[in-house]
């Protein structure tokens, strides 16, 4: 993957856990996973701006609206309510960050730009904590 197409990726992944972070907070039943999805709103909304920091330093542009393919995941979520939506929401996060982390630490190990590396390597941690957020509140409301 090149650095321009990390950045895209990584807005689109932004761009669609802050939404569905919100989506989480209006439908979910447990008050633990509506913390966990106010939390994803606040990071990814926050990393967005990050990124967009990023993008202006290297020359690149990122979206800045959510793609056809993460229209369908979000649309996809759309059908459930309540525990059931707790569930397939937790599903989602749990896989989705662990493909965004194995993307950021192949961008922090192997990227081109080195501020784009630097921008991976510091957004991981956060990417870590959620997907251990997601498995831990996935076993406890299983």
């Amino acid at each position: 993957m090149s650095d321009s197409s990390f950045l895209a990726m990584a807005a689109q992944a932004d761009m669609t856990m802050a939404h569905i972070g919100q989506m989480a907070e209006e439908r979910g039943a447990n008050g633990k996973v509506k913390e966990f999805a106010k939390s994803l709103v606040q990071d990814h909304t926050n990393d967005y701006r990050s990124l967009s920091d990023v993008a202006m330093k290297t020359g690149d542009s990122i979206p800045k609206a959510i793609d056809k393919k993460n229209e369908i995941t979000i649309s996809a979520l759309d059908r459930y309510k309540g525990k059931a939506f707790d569930h397939a929401f937790l599903e989602r996060q749990s896989a989705e960050h662990e493909k965004l982390i194995t993307a950021f630490k192949h961008e922090a190990e192997h990227g081109s730009n080195p501020a784009i590396k630097d921008y991976a390597n510091k957004s991981l941690p956060t990417i870590e904590r959620h997907l251990h957020d997601a498995q831990d509140l996935l076993k406890k409301h299983s």
